[in-house]
């Protein structure tokens, strides 16, 4: 008999194994581990035939980037919440995130402390950026002090 999962289902992108398998470490006690990909080109059929929550997605893929996986994504009408992990800490590239649908911008030397607050920011429906200068004028926080 197979009893549901409590716990929000995620799919994993990145072509760097390293970053996989950190990733999967930091989340597998919390979340539970549908999918891990190096590419974004079968993403769009895994979100649209599995009961996905979240999408941990790089920037830079092999082939199509990420930007462009979660235009495709919005466009297919997909629900899941997309968090970028990525190692851009460029606020070019964090604006184009968010206009794809991105909930979450988390750069990757600040993994380890900041994926999982991202993930239960986004799970809420709310914006998540990684606290770093480059960052700072996206930050919730900033909004809110204008």
């Amino acid at each position: 008999m197979n009893i549901p999962s409590k716990r929000p289902r995620i799919v994993l992108v990145d072509d760097h194994p390293a970053v996989l398998h950190q990733t999967i470490d930091l989340l597998a006690g919390e979340f539970e581990i549908v999918d891990v990909m190096e590419h974004g080109r079968t993403l769009l059929t895994t979100a649209t035939k599995e009961r996905i929550d979240l999408i941990v997605l790089d920037i830079t893929l092999p082939g199509i980037s990420g930007i462009e996986v979660a235009a495709c994504l919005k466009q297919a009408g997909c629900s899941a919440k997309i968090v970028f992990l990525t190692v851009h800490a460029d606020a070019d590239y964090a604006r184009e995130a968010f206009e794809v649908g991105g909930l979450a911008y988390v750069v990757k030397p600040r993994l380890a402390s900041d994926l999982i607050p991202a993930l239960r920011s986004a799970l809420a429906g709310k914006r998540f950026v990684s606290p770093c200068a480059e960052l700072d004028e996206l930050s919730p926080a900033a909004s809110v002090n204008k």
